[in-house]
C-alpha cells in the first residue's frame, strides 16, 4: 500500500504562486512515476503534470506548460509542483498520483491518462482569486 498526502494548497492572487508537495508513505516511490492531476467544481479530473521515476521525463498539460514544474526528491519521498502565474481558472484540487505498474512513460497519453495510476491522495485546494 501506498499513501500519499498532498499539502502547499491555498489562497493565492492571480499571478501568484505555490508550491504543492505530496509525500508517500507505506512504500518508497522512488522507482515510480508519479503525476499531478487537477479537478475544479463540475469538471473532470484533468491531468496536470508527470515525472518519471528518476525524474528523467517530464510531462505538462499545454495549458501549463512554462508556468508549472514538476519536481522529485527520492530520497525524502516527496514529488514537488511549482506552480507559477497562477489563474483564477485553475482554482482546483490537487491530487497527487503514483503509478507502481511501470517507473517511466511511454508518450504523454502514457503520463495522461488517469487510469493508468495506481494510488492517489486526497487532494489539496488550491484557490485563486481574481
Amino acid at each position: 500500500q501506498v499513501q500519499l498526502v498532498e499539502s502547499g494548497g491555498g489562497l493565492v492572487q492571480a499571478g501568484g504562486s505555490l508550491r504543492l508537495s505530496c509525500v508517500a508513505s507505506g512504500r518508497t516511490v522512488g522507482n515510480h512515476a508519479m503525476g499531478w492531476f487537477r479537478q475544479a467544481p463540475g469538471k473532470e479530473r484533468e491531468f496536470v503534470a508527470a515525472i518519471s521515476w528518476a525524474g528523467a521525463s517530464t510531462y505538462y498539460a499545454d495549458s501549463v506548460e512554462g508556468r508549472f514544474t514538476i519536481s522529485r526528491d527520492n530520497a525524502k519521498n516527496t514529488v514537488y509542483l511549482q506552480m507559477n502565474s497562477l489563474k483564477p481558472e485553475e482554482t482546483a484540487v490537487y491530487y497527487c498520483a503514483a503509478r507502481l505498474t511501470k517507473p517511466y512513460y511511454s508518450d504523454y497519453d502514457d503520463a495522461s491518462g488517469r487510469g493508468r495510476y495506481d494510488y492517489w491522495g486526497q487532494g489539496t485546494q488550491v484557490t485563486v482569486s481574481s
